[in-house]
């Protein structure tokens, strides 16, 4: 069974976060949230990007980026990096039934230093070269349906009902 983590590195704008939020919801998916974060949990932004899911996460908050990586400093081997800056399509990995997908602040990214100790397991996120880069929440839903579908999505339905 598939148990992905989505770790936000600082994140700085409240409605991405609750649109991940809403993405972690619908997937079974654990969201774990680095500090320092440009919001306040209770910001109405927030909470409203979300809706009524909140009941349905698997959320944990860290105070910094080295208290999640001694916390999880077991499990190193199930992260992936995803950045603009690494060479490696996110496609082309073959994620573990256990996988941490790391994301970074929307105005810089992941730090340098993490993608450089981590080269290996950075991804990305084809784009157009003139483009910066893509919306985090959209990048965070990309990642996860992407294990997701290497996994033929566990749990989750894979049809609906017309209704006349």
């Amino acid at each position: 069974m598939a148990e992905i983590n989505i770790v936000l590195v600082e994140p700085q704008i409240p409605q991405n976060t609750g649109n991940i939020a809403r993405t972690c919801a619908v997937t079974g998916a654990r969201l774990h949230l680095v500090k320092p974060m440009g919001f306040a949990v209770d910001d109405k932004k927030l909470k409203h990007a979300g809706l009524d899911y909140w009941h349905m996460l698997d959320i944990t908050y860290y105070d910094s980026l080295e208290d999640f990586l001694d916390i999880h400093k077991d499990e190193s081997d199930f992260f992936y990096f995803f950045s603009t800056k690494s060479k490696k399509v996110y496609s082309d990995e073959k994620y573990p039934q256990k996988s941490y997908l790391f994301f970074g602040r929307e105005d810089r990214g992941l730090p340098e230093s993490l993608l450089l100790a981590n080269r290996e397991k950075c991804v990305r996120i084809p784009m157009m070269n003139e483009a910066r880069s893509l919306n985090l929440s959209n990048s965070v839903a990309i990642g996860v349906y992407e294990v997701l579908r290497q996994q033929n999505f566990p749990r989750l339905t894979n049809f609906g009902t017309l209704f006349d």
